[in-house]
């Protein structure tokens, strides 16, 4: 664990309209001490997350870059949908909506885990709007993953994922006494994240109920997703289609698959894969140092 920088100043906070959703993301200013407009980077975050857990990472790129951190549909300060679905791609025509409105394209982009397959899939759909792509732990499933979940037959999942999705739609989301009890939870989803980091993460990531209780921001049907995506073939094709430099990190530590070892780089024609030692799934987190050491280089 690594310290970080505490905060002098913050973002603004701004909504868009995307698919009749009104969605949320911090801008961090697109002027420099000059006036003149810096060059823009969108930050995307992972699942069950939400924009702030970009900010120390936003504070130290904003002085260079017009920095902006959306919310995805479902997480943070955004609508959640009406029928507690999410999709991949409807997350990456929410970024695709997020660009066209800012209009200052092409973008560099920053991600993890799921923003990192919505940015990704962007980036292979538009690749002239990419100078450079930024992806922690993006690419999903492995294919020894992907493998052992096939080897139940399609009907079966189905089923299951309807008694999940049933399960879902009459949960009552998990309520917290106390900030302190909510950032306990935090600290034992990811035991790298230092108290200073947990508390900021916490602080953005709840909704305080009217009995004074809390609860976190992100719609529970998030906890489900399809039974299948797209098929593998496409997405294979929106990897192969893009043309900007990419890089490609995965934590040591981490459940994911680093695609260097499991054979699906070769599909990437401009990318770069690194490991981080000592860290998991939330590496910009888990060794910010050198996290940032190693994104200023490639930007």
């Amino acid at each position: 664990m690594t310290d970080v920088p505490s905060f002098s100043s913050g973002p603004t906070s701004q909504t868009f309209i995307s698919q009749r959703l009104k969605l949320h993301y911090l801008d961090w200013g697109k002027y420099d001490a000059n006036g003149k407009a810096k060059p823009p980077l969108i930050l995307v975050h992972g699942g069950r997350d939400h924009a702030r857990s970009w900010d120390w990472t936003a504070q130290a790129l904003a002085p260079d870059y017009h920095v902006v951190a959306l919310d995805n549909r479902g997480h943070g300060d955004s609508d959640w949908v009406s029928d507690g679905n999410y999709h991949a791609n409807d997350m990456v025509y929410d970024l695709a909506q997020l660009i066209h409105q800012l209009d200052e394209g092409p973008v560099r982009i920053v991600s993890h885990s799921m923003g990192g397959n919505i940015a990704i899939r962007y980036t292979g759909m538009f690749p002239d709007m990419v100078t450079k792509l930024v992806a922690i732990e993006g690419l999903g499933p492995s294919p020894e993953m992907r493998k052992e979940q096939r080897a139940t037959p399609y009907p079966q999942r189905a089923v299951e994922w309807i008694a999940k999705k049933r399960k879902a739609s009459g949960r009552i989301p998990r309520r917290y006494d106390s900030i302190e009890a909510a950032f306990a939870r935090m600290i034992e989803e990811n035991s790298y994240l230092t108290e200073e980091q947990a508390r900021h993460l916490t602080l953005h990531g709840v909704n305080r109920n009217e009995d004074g209780t809390y609860t976190w921001k992100f719609d529970p049907h998030l906890n489900v997703w399809g039974v299948e995506d797209i098929g593998d073939e496409f997405v294979i094709e929106m990897w192969e289609a893009i043309t900007s430099p990419a890089l490609l990190l995965y934590g040591a530590d981490s459940w994911a698959s680093n695609p260097a070892k499991d054979g699906r780089i070769k599909h990437f024609k401009t990318a770069e894969v690194i490991e981080f030692e000592k860290a998991g799934h939330w590496l910009h987190h888990d060794q910010f140092e050198r996290w940032m050491a190693t994104l200023r280089e490639f930007l």
